[in-house]
């Protein structure tokens, strides 16, 4: 009966690979328990102990890392930090067999690459569900904990209006399916040669039938600041892109939020940045440091929709 069981479970399996793949449901259901998590972290106990969670890191990480590690802990569970020279996929065992070895030891994995054909790959050979802690396309671990910040500062999302102004990357990606599954107007501010990928933006656009939610692509932030209630920036060149940065610094020239762009967004606009920030580049110091920066707010999130997304994966909420 207990292999039947497990046989089910396995069937049963969910991964948090792509903010495409969750349902408004679910991704409502992940925000519903953050906020108890949050609210009340002393009532939840600790569902995941006895639990494992290994971390395929290829990336250097601050957020990612210690929010997951902190929230696997809270919860009672164990977390096992398995470094670029520790796990090297493809390279010293083929990835099917690391997620197939994986499977027999751990309960949850998390994985931070460069390509997101890996996660793709852990997540199709393991048994235990996979989170995607970063990759080359999508980082929907930082817009899930993005759009509990949105929420938790205006109430609701009706009605608001986020601006994203920067590179078409990864975290944008997975904004804009958070967005559009949630009926969150967003504005996509790029120079001309950096805009998000245009099948993930079709794809967007695709998921506001049922939202109403606008998107929009734009290249004067000018112009697109007008009426925002979230300005959001990120680095201009993600990790292993370091060889491109003088090349998009030259690109981006006129991108920088700064005081005289926020002026143009409602007074009362909040600030947002995913982090690491490169001061002084695409965003200055009295931005980030000022009144209306939510920056830090948005960072300590990961660690309450981290803690809700195990949860959730290991099936306890």
């Amino acid at each position: 009966m207990k292999f039947l069981k497990r046989q089910k479970e396995l069937n049963m399996k969910k991964d948090l690979i792509s903010i495409k793949d969750l349902s408004v449901d679910e991704i409502k259901h992940i925000l519903a328990v953050t906020d108890k998590l949050k609210v009340s972290p002393k009532d939840t106990g600790t569902p995941l102990a006895g639990r494992s969670m290994g971390m395929i890191f290829q990336k250097p990480s601050n957020r990612t890392r210690v929010s997951f590690e902190v929230g696997m802990a809270q919860l009672g569970g164990h977390a096992i930090y398995l470094g670029p020279d520790t796990i090297k996929l493809g390279e010293r065992e083929k990835t099917s067999d690391i997620a197939n070895t994986l499977s027999r030891y751990l309960d949850i994995l998390v994985a931070r690459v460069f390509s997101h054909s890996d996660i793709v790959e852990l997540a199709k050979h393991s048994t235990i569900p996979v989170i995607n802690g970063l990759s080359d396309t999508e980082h929907p671990c930082q817009a899930l904990a993005d759009v509990y910040t949105i929420k938790e500062k205006a109430g609701s999302f009706k009605g608001v209006k986020l601006v994203f102004i920067g590179d078409g990357n990864n975290v944008l990606h997975s904004l804009l399916y958070a967005c559009a599954k949630l009926g969150i107007n967003f504005t996509v501010v790029t120079p001309k040669n950096y805009q998000p990928n245009r099948e993930i933006y079709n794809q967007a656009l695709l998921f506001t039938k049922d939202s109403g939610a606008k998107l929009e692509l734009l290249n004067d932030p000018k112009a697109a600041v007008k009426g925002a209630d979230f300005i959001y920036t990120d680095v201009w060149a993600s990790m292993g892109q370091e060889t491109q940065a003088k090349k998009k610094k030259k690109a981006f020239k006129g991108f920088c939020v700064n005081d005289r762009l926020v002026l143009l967004a409602k007074q009362n606009c909040k600030i947002m940045h995913c982090l690491p920030a490169h001061r002084g580049e695409e965003i200055t110091d009295s931005v980030i440091d000022g009144p209306n920066s939510i920056v830090f707010d948005e960072a300590e999130n990961r660690l309450h929709v981290q803690k809700a997304v195990l949860l959730w994966l290991l099936g306890e909420k």
